[in-house]
């Protein structure tokens, strides 16, 4: 594992001497080593981001906040995929030591709700997986529908129970993703939609784990 610093980000690379692509994902530190554990004898390379500020850096628009006494969404999600872009990726690729055959980049929640608006801004990612996506986020499905998207493939999933909540904003979760994997496939896109155990905050990095595990082309557990 190699740690990389660019401004306030730090990116921890993990990769394997016969790693072909990489997958770039925004998560909290805490899931970084399980998920990387999860992912051991995958043909990958992992650049796990962290030091965003969730909510005004993963969001793509300004929006009000989800819930009572949080911070409102701040829109700079496109801030940061340009240094994504610009800074992160040719940063990380300088260490990696070989050119990736595939990049993806994936998320957990708002990380996946970046992750999927993100391959709609730019084709430098050949693949994604918005895992638990806040897919409800304000005017998101609009969003889908105006705009056409750049990549291969898709991998969608959500938790069981995560429509199961009294804020009616991400209750209608499981409809929006379900939505959006049908707009995607209107594209042509390959997507795979699949429905966990559990609610938002069951077993993350076994999921973060099994959506990158989608992106290289196993579905193996």
């Amino acid at each position: 594992m190699q740690t990389l610093l660019s401004g306030p980000y730090t990116i921890e690379l993990f990769s394997e001497s016969d790693s072909q692509g990489i997958i770039y994902a925004v998560m909290d530190r805490q899931n970084v080593e399980d998920t990387w554990q999860l992912l051991n004898g995958h043909r990958m390379a992992l650049a796990a981001i962290s030091g965003v500020d969730w909510n005004r850096e993963l969001s793509p628009w300004n929006a009000p906040r989800a819930f009572r006494g949080g911070e409102d969404f701040g829109g700079e999600g496109p801030d940061l995929l340009d240094t994504l872009i610009h800074q992160i990726i040719p940063l990380t690729e300088e260490h990696l030591g070989y050119v990736p055959k595939f990049r993806g980049i994936a998320g957990y929640s708002l990380a996946g709700l970046f992750a999927l608006w993100s391959v709609y801004q730019t084709d430098i990612f050949d693949r994604a997986a918005s895992i638990s996506g806040s897919l409800w986020f304000d005017g998101f499905l609009e969003f889908m529908k105006a705009n056409t998207p750049k990549v291969e493939f898709v991998y969608l999933s959500l938790g069981d129970k995560e429509k199961e909540t009294k804020n009616c904003r991400l209750a209608a979760v499981e409809d929006c993703t379900s939505r959006a994997a049908e707009l995607l496939r209107t594209h042509n896109i390959s997507v795979v939609f699949e429905m966990n155990q559990g609610g938002h905050f069951q077993d993350i990095s076994a999921r973060i784990a099994r959506g990158i595990r989608a992106l290289e082309g196993s579905m193996e557990l």
